[in-house]
């Protein structure tokens, strides 16, 4: 008897080691994130069921980080868009080239804090919302800024990414009172985009990645 209670005793505390190594990693990674882990007690956590959102937010952590590397963009389609109030990238060499040009701009850059809400809106659709946090250093300063990334993905693969700086819509032909105004803008986050592609060797992959 008195042996049985050892070994569970022991058995206990390599549960509760493990949890907490787990955690760990997640505070070294930068980030605040909804736990993966449903616990209802010492010593009683287990893996919930995981969201499409899940498998795909490392990677998106790596693209704000300024880490990204090749692999980090299998989760777009092809002719996957990226928009953001600056840009407008089509096509996943693009989405390259804006991902990859942040470590010109900035000193760090990375996402702090965030929360996942996954839904299905059709058979094979689903639309992901991050409301985050992100990090910023620019001439030795630092920036703090809220947004919400909105991510729709069909058949595993992200189509569209729009990052919506304050929590704010895209302004274009069709969420500003003058369509014309909008369209301007458009045309911008488009001109900044090419030629961001072409400073960035056209969405090529750096040697070390």
């Amino acid at each position: 008897m008195r042996r049985l209670f050892i070994l569970f005793f022991f058995l206990d505390l390599v549960v509760d080691e493990s949890y907490l190594f787990y955690r760990c990693l997640l505070d070294e990674a930068g980030a605040t994130m909804d736990p993966a882990w449903e616990c209802e007690g010492k010593g009683a956590c287990e893996l919930r069921q995981r969201r499409f959102a899940d498998t795909i937010m490392p990677h998106i952590l790596n693209l704000y980080g300024s880490c990204a590397k090749a692999k980090d963009f299998d989760m777009y389609a092809p002719n996957a868009s990226f928009e953001d109030p600056l840009t407008h990238a089509q096509g996943v060499k693009q989405i390259k080239s804006a991902f990859y040009s942040l470590s010109k701009v900035f000193g760090e850059s990375k996402i702090v804090e965030y929360h996942i809400q996954e839904s299905v809106i059709a058979p094979g659709k689903k639309e992901i919302l991050i409301d985050n946090k992100q990090h910023y250093k620019l001439l030795g300063k630092n920036i703090q800024m809220i947004s919400l990334i909105k991510l729709y993905v069909e058949n595993d693969k992200i189509v569209r990414h729009e990052d919506w700086w304050d929590k704010k819509p895209l302004r274009n032909r069709d969420t500003v009172s003058f369509p014309l105004v909008g369209r301007v803008m458009e045309m911008g986050r488009r001109g900044l985009m090419l030629a961001t592609h072409a400073m960035m060797g056209f969405g090529k992959d750096p040697s070390s990645h």
